[in-house]
């Protein structure tokens, strides 16, 4: 499971180092490989573990493509997306599409969502927090799923 939340840095060639204990976590469950694209929003990184997109593939291709949402979904995640691999270091490369995109430089929070990472430029997360701040209609849709 892949929890909490990381200060870290991208390099001038859009290396991102990925924090140690979400490192190990992912080589030990899942290997070196990930598909990398931007959020639904186009406002942060989303890196899968390859095993975790391909079970998401393998969702996706049981829907009709005919279907609005996923192909807008498809859309999103096509243009932003790419296959890497984590290198010897522990750094992944954010294509430079994706860093224009949503803004990725310089310093990172990389933030574990259970089974992928989100990577956030820190003003574009604080906006958004401020912006859509978590309400009572949240909490209400929380404790009727039994959270």
């Amino acid at each position: 499971m892949l929890r909490g939340s990381y200060a870290a840095k991208v390099d001038e060639k859009g290396r991102l180092k990925l924090p140690s204990d979400f490192r190990s976590k992912i080589e030990e469950e899942y290997g070196s490989k990930f598909y990398i694209t931007a959020s639904l929003e186009i406002d942060s990184v989303h890196l899968y573990p390859l095993p975790v997109w391909e079970e998401i593939e393998r969702k996706l291709a049981g829907q009709p493509m005919t279907n609005a949402s996923v192909d807008k979904f498809m859309d999103i995640t096509g243009y932003y997306g790419a296959e890497v691999t984590m290198d010897s270091q522990g750094r992944i490369l954010i294509p430079q599409r994706l860093r224009e995109a949503v803004q990725i430089r310089d310093e990172v929070n990389v933030m574990g969502k259970m089974r992928f990472l989100s990577i956030w430029n820190d003003e574009n997360y604080k906006t958004k927090r401020l912006n859509q701040p978590f309400g009572k209609d949240d909490a209400h849709e929380l404790s009727q799923r039994g959270i």
